[in-house]
């Protein structure tokens, strides 16, 4: 008993050591790419000298604002359990909204629990919520 003790703390002694130098090893990898990035950096081309040409009249013209997009309203997981409440005549149960959703049980029943709260859903008998 007392040698296997000695041989599991000689293997653990090892593995410290050697990740230990994986660790030294990786710092100095990091390194070398920063140092191949700086160095590898495009060069430009040397742009063509224009040709001497007769002076314009430059026009501004307006530039044309960019349109603000509308930013689109992500689902949220109490907008996906709602929705399937919605969409049943007779309502559902926990266990079909973990189903339709693919949320753990304890999320449904969290995402419930706040929409009952909110006056959004009601249930019917236990365990079945149906819309408001």
């Amino acid at each position: 008993m007392g040698q296997l003790k000695k041989d599991i703390q000689f293997v653990i002694r090892n593995l410290k050591t050697l990740t230990k130098k994986t660790e030294v090893m990786a710092r100095k990898l990091d390194r070398l790419e920063k140092t191949a990035e700086k160095n590898v950096k495009p060069k430009a081309k040397p742009k063509a000298k224009p040709k001497a040409k007769a002076k314009v009249k430059t026009v501004k013209r307006a530039v044309p604002k960019k349109a603000v997009g509308k930013k689109t309203k992500k689902v949220t997981a109490t907008d996906k359990v709602l929705a399937i409440i919605n969409k049943s005549k007779n309502g559902v149960n926990t266990a079909t909204l973990k189903q339709k959703t693919g949320f753990n049980e304890i999320k449904v029943r969290n995402i419930v629990f706040r929409l009952k709260n909110q006056k959004r859903i009601t249930s019917k008998p236990k365990g079945i919520y149906i819309k408001m």
